[in-house]
């Protein structure tokens, strides 16, 4: 994307596709769009071209913001979870992996503006541009206005938090690591399937040797299972 002025007014059509994009990606309608340029302008481009800022400020400032967001979501979201399991779930969440994926899905390299022909791969920079523009979003609207964005647009339609603890929280795979050294046989037991207001409901058992062990509960079978294995890794410890 290629910005012909940084002026406010009037907005031509590449400002206007930038709020267009903001409005759909985000659900954010910006007041000063100047920041939100910036933050997607790369200093391959910033540094050879007078009057641009690069978006490494805002970049670190998202960074934080987004830190204290999704600590934030966690808190209220496990009350009965410790420190330690949220920080592992928080560092998950935002690691340069995450960020670069759900960068790619909001399609975020298409709008950042950099210095093309030096070898720089676009995929690379996105990750950096979306936290820029989470940057962009506190300064022009907010922590509650932020928050709100990353809530309801980021995680609802690009993150599920549960896929992230299906995925990072192995107990499954922890349970039979544990059953093949001491040469235990594993099955799992479906207790109850059923749906309730429109969302499915499972209860699974552990039986090692046929013994019943732990028991869980989750929305899917495989949550219920990894519930499940969890108490049974506690039962044995």
């Amino acid at each position: 994307m290629r910005w012909f002025s940084f002026q406010s007014r009037p907005k031509n059509k590449n400002e206007l596709q930038l709020i267009k994009f903001l409005i759909k990606k985000f659900g954010y309608r910006p007041k000063n769009l100047k920041i939100f340029k910036t933050a997607l302008t790369h200093k391959s481009i910033s540094n050879v071209s007078k009057g641009l800022e690069s978006n490494e400020r805002l970049e670190f400032l998202g960074d934080t913001i987004l830190d204290a967001v999704i600590a934030d979501i966690l808190y209220e979201k496990f009350p009965d979870k410790n420190e330690g399991y949220l920080t592992k779930v928080k560092s998950k969440l935002v690691s340069r992996k995450t960020l670069s994926m759900v960068a790619k899905k909001m399609e975020i390299g298409k709008n950042i503006y950099f210095q093309k022909g030096r070898g720089i791969n676009v995929h690379s920079l996105e990750g950096n541009a979306l936290e820029s523009l989470i940057g962009a979003i506190y300064l022009d609207g907010g922590f509650k206005t932020v928050k709100k964005s990353i809530t309801h647009s980021i995680l609802r339609n690009y993150l599920n938090i549960q896929d992230v603890l299906e995925n990072e929280i192995d107990f499954k795979s922890q349970l039979y690591i544990w059953a093949q050294r001491n040469k235990i046989n594993i099955e799992f037991n479906l207790m109850r399937e059923e749906l309730i207001k429109g969302e499915w409901n499972y209860e699974v058992e552990v039986l090692l040797n046929s013994i019943p062990h732990g028991r869980g509960k989750g929305n899917t079978k495989k949550m219920a299972e990894q519930s499940a294995c969890k108490q049974t890794l506690e039962l044995i410890g």
